[in-house]
């Protein structure tokens, strides 16, 4: 074999290009390994928060979806679930640490929402003639139970197995001005059809309302991935409840057809989210109510269907409720630094609330949330994971 030696200024060169390739390499593969999603470390959960310990919750199935459960706030932390390319993505909006949600200028963040989930008009209601005054977190209305309410609340855990965990809480009697001492439990299970199942259940020793959601903020594509409006959304109802200025219901059921508000066939998040509409405009884009088809049944229904377009994650939630409140990150404003420290910007995360309509203890022919002792409050609902094929 005829042997090549080089000039030593030439060997140095295609020794610098070596080292810089190799270095290259080295750098690609860094990256790629910090970018790999994980959960949260538990131990940046553990704090002690009105005398009572806080933790984080893993559950995970037999296809390595893995959800993160904190019962400060009962709140869903993470999900883990596989792209169209089997890559697992973080597709739940949190933070690395307790401390995020605690200081956060949105305290919603996956949370359980209690006792009443959305507005109340006016911050009152009336129930046997007595009117109940509750306190005002949205002026002049009450909102999510309250400045405190459940998602600042933290529930008394126990996990019973690898998928499941369960949450209670006592709201005592008064507690933000809801009459009657509300025990609450929230069973979080993980099945192995890839969903998460969230069964609500409530008893009350005084007559009360109740109504119960999750307000988990999604972003199909990866949280921190970047704009959620050119994800489509399918939302089964026809009919959705308007708003006035102060997001409370008018009372009446329009329909969709013809307005920015139809999805009834799969659309772009923001294809019409700009639209000169007097309800986007009180809502600043889209938080309503939407009426779904199927009613308020003890069947399990799809009410709506989410695609990301990078990922091919597709989101599917089922209920037994009568409504859903679709929210499309309208005001997030990159006060907050989610988890990788990233800002969470304006309409970067959506959310679809399962629920009772707003302001039903005030709208006579909406479905009613009122609770009486000795009958039992429960409700189901799930959020699917699949991949768009």
């Amino acid at each position: 074999m005829k042997r090549i030696i080089l000039p030593f200024c030439v060997a140095v060169a295609v020794l610098a290009a070596s080292c810089n390739n190799s270095t290259t390499e080295t750098k690609k593969n860094m990256q790629d390994s910090t970018t790999t999603v994980a959960l949260p470390d538990a131990k940046t959960y553990q704090q002690t928060i009105d005398g009572k310990q806080t933790n984080l919750y893993v559950l995970k199935n037999k296809n390595n979806v893995q959800v993160a459960i904190s019962n400060y706030g009962g709140r869903i932390v993470s999900a883990l679930v596989p792209d169209k390319e089997g890559k697992l993505r973080d597709v739940v909006v949190g933070f690395d640490s307790l401390q995020g949600f605690v200081t956060s200028t949105d305290g919603y963040y996956g949370a359980t929402i209690g006792r009443f989930g959305n507005r109340i008009g006016k911050a009152q209601f009336t129930l046997d003639g007595k009117v109940y005054k509750l306190a005002v977190n949205n002026p002049p209305n009450a909102l999510h139970g309250g400045p405190k309410g459940f998602h600042y609340a933290v529930f008394d855990a126990k996990q019973t197995g690898d998928t499941t965990v369960e949450l209670t809480y006592l709201s005592k009697d008064l507690e933000e001005g809801y009459p009657g001492n509300l025990n609450v439990k929230v069973t979080f299970t993980l099945t192995d059809e890839n969903e998460i199942k969230m069964t609500y259940e409530a008893t009350t020793d005084k007559k009360t309302v109740v109504n119960l959601t999750n307000h988990a903020y999604f972003n199909l594509n990866g949280q921190g991935s970047g704009t959620i409006l050119n994800h489509t959304l399918t939302i089964n109802a026809d009919k959705y409840t308007p708003v006035d200025s102060n997001l409370i219901p008018t009372g009446k059921l329009d329909p969709v057809a013809g307005t920015p508000f139809d999805f009834t066939k799969s659309t772009a998040i923001g294809a019409r989210i700009d639209e000169a509409n007097e309800q986007l405009k009180n809502g600043k884009g889209y938080d309503h109510n939407y009426v779904l088809n199927a009613g308020q049944t003890q069947d399990l229904h799809l009410a709506a269907e989410a695609v990301g377009d990078q990922s091919g994650i597709v989101l599917q939630v089922l209920t037994q409720e009568p409504g859903i409140q679709f929210y499309s990150g309208n005001f997030m404003s990159g006060k907050n630094k989610i988890k990788g420290g990233i800002a969470d910007d304006l309409r970067t995360a959506f959310c679809l609330e399962t629920q009772h309509y707003p302001d039903s203890p005030n709208q006579p022919n909406f479905p009613t949330t009122t609770l009486e002792p000795g009958k039992a409050y429960k409700t189901i609902s799930i959020y699917k994971f699949s991949v768009k094929k």
